[in-house]
């Protein structure tokens, strides 16, 4: 395939997610399985074709990232206090995460207090990406009743589409599209009744060039099905829909795909998402999401989140996107961000699992995470 602009590069499993949760869920009820997430690799500029994207936290494999300069963040002081990092008031911290692991196995590392500080006490986004509907239910469930036992929105990110990553890095999914319906059957049973923010398949729609057109139009159809089924399972779900990001797809092309795709129905969409496991600046993002939207049609209350986990020194001129040197933390996640139409600034990927050139795809790199976070 070519560099594909995939989102999910790497093979990994879940990571971050955020759903609304029952409130009369059992003690008993099963915990997720979250891993690390995919690493995706980043796409290609708007006049060349399409790289894949950097990976993400999580066992299963996410888009890696894309590049987009912003702002560094700020030194931390080294203390695990308010001061360096102010947590946002509504959305979950899942408490079981690579990240968080190490921390508490690691107390004398002298690295732990600004990787506790600046990544592990602040929410990400939790994968899922195992195709196998049976455990699915119970494990988002998991993830969306710790939120709503918290008052907070969680993040949960569905990635099990059939021809994952197009063959690259992150490859995988259900087997077909018959099996993906019935898996977002059983993600849509653990949403729970709570408010939740669901993104929906990185890369899925940027990407799906690699695919003929009869089965580039079957995907959407099912993509389409599966915005409509999550938000009757639970209304207040917030369901947002692939845009890729700012070097990738123009966005009047990114639109046209998207609505082929449901996302500019309000029966089945809440916007789109882009930046996934990618570095391109924020601003960069929030004015080419604007663009897309407004390309899209639809609804005015449809929005956008962007994934500001490592853009804070933006995308590296060279295009690397494997675990580039230089990059930084970006804005916090937060449901504030003061900008129209941009819903909220996400972590999806967790900052400081690999995409495959610190550590394997995936898994987490404490040296990767300081360097991010310092």
């Amino acid at each position: 395939m070519v560099a594909a602009a995939s989102v999910v590069a790497a093979v990994g499993t879940i990571t971050g997610m955020v759903s609304a949760l029952d409130d009369d869920r059992g003690p008993d009820e099963a915990r997720p399985l979250v891993t690390r997430s995919p690493s995706l690799r980043p796409p290609p500029t708007v006049t060349g074709p399409p790289s894949p994207a950097p990976s993400r936290s999580v066992v299963s494999a996410l888009p890696s990232p894309s590049r987009t300069p912003g702002k560094p963040s700020p030194k931390p002081t080294g203390k695990k206090a308010a001061e360096a990092v102010t947590t946002p008031a509504r959305l979950y911290r899942h408490p079981d995460s690579q990240v968080v692991d190490w921390v508490a196995a690691n107390p004398a590392d002298p690295r732990r207090a600004v990787i506790e500080s600046r990544i592990a006490d602040r929410p990400a986004a939790v994968w899922f990406t195992d195709p196998t509907p049976s455990a699915t239910t119970s494990r988002v469930r998991a993830v969306t009743s710790g939120g709503a036992a918290q008052g907070r929105t969680p993040v949960v990110v569905a990635y099990a589409i059939p021809d994952r990553d197009c063959g690259g890095a992150s490859e995988g999914g259900a087997p077909d599209l018959d099996a993906y319906d019935a898996w977002i059957d059983a993600f849509a049973a653990g949403l729970g009744s709570g408010e939740v923010i669901v993104i929906l398949e990185p890369d899925s729609i940027a990407q799906s060039d690699c695919l003929p057109a009869g089965r580039r139009a079957d995907r959407f159809a099912s993509l389409a099905r599966a915005g409509r089924v999550l938000k009757a399972a639970n209304p207040k779900a917030r369901v947002y829909y692939d845009a890729g990001h700012s070097e990738w797809n123009a966005a009047d092309k990114q639109a046209a795909l998207l609505r082929q795709a449901g996302a500019a129905s309000s029966v089945s969409s809440d916007g789109v998402f882009s930046n996934v496991s990618n570095f391109h600046r924020t601003g960069a993002e929030a004015a080419y999401t604007r663009k897309v939207l407004d390309a899209l049609g639809g609804p005015a209350s449809l929005g956008a989140v962007i994934d500001t986990s490592r853009n804070g020194n933006g995308a590296p001129a060279d295009g690397e996107w494997c675990d580039p040197a230089g990059r930084r933390l970006g804005q916090p996640p937060t449901l504030s961000t003061g900008e129209a139409r941009i819903d909220a600034y996400l972590w999806v990927k967790l900052p400081g699992e690999s995409d495959g050139c610190r550590g394997a795809a995936g898994t987490f790199s404490p040296g990767y995470a300081y360097d991010l976070a310092r």
